[in-house]
């Protein structure tokens, strides 16, 4: 019965010390959206505060279309992984889903992906030198 109450206690001090401790909340970058010229299809941005390196050496970044009218109230979010070495991209995420298995894909003359490849790729120059 003593070895019961002391669990007990013990249990009931760790709960009570762990309610009280404050807890950090997460970590997320600065949201730095940066708009490229718009085109024919839409705007599109990208966000310098998500800009990372991968496991791959690849840069992700958050990046966000919104279509030109009379579209232009359905935008979009995408986390795209880029290969700065060979002009390629891929949607990892879409809205928040993810798109596993997605495949590389070239920018085919779709001029916001190209801006968004190119300003990402200039502003990730250090990450990638330390890769």
């Amino acid at each position: 019965m003593a070895r019961l109450l002391a669990a007990l206690a013990t249990a009931l001090a760790t709960a009570l010390l762990l309610w009280l401790t404050p807890v950090a909340p997460a970590m997320a970058g600065p949201v730095d959206w940066h708009e490229l010229p718009a085109s024919e299809e839409g705007r599109q941005w990208w966000d310098a505060g998500s800009l990372r390196l991968n496991r791959d050496g690849n840069l992700t970044v958050l990046s966000r279309f919104q279509p030109a009218p009379p579209n232009e109230k359905n935008s979009e979010l995408y986390v795209m992984e880029i290969d700065c070495g060979q002009d390629l991209f891929r949607d990892t995420s879409i809205n928040g889903i993810p798109q596993w298995g997605s495949s590389w894909q070239v920018a085919a003359g779709d001029g916001l992906i190209e801006a968004t490849i190119k300003a990402v790729c200039a502003a990730g120059v250090d990450l990638l030198a330390g890769s």
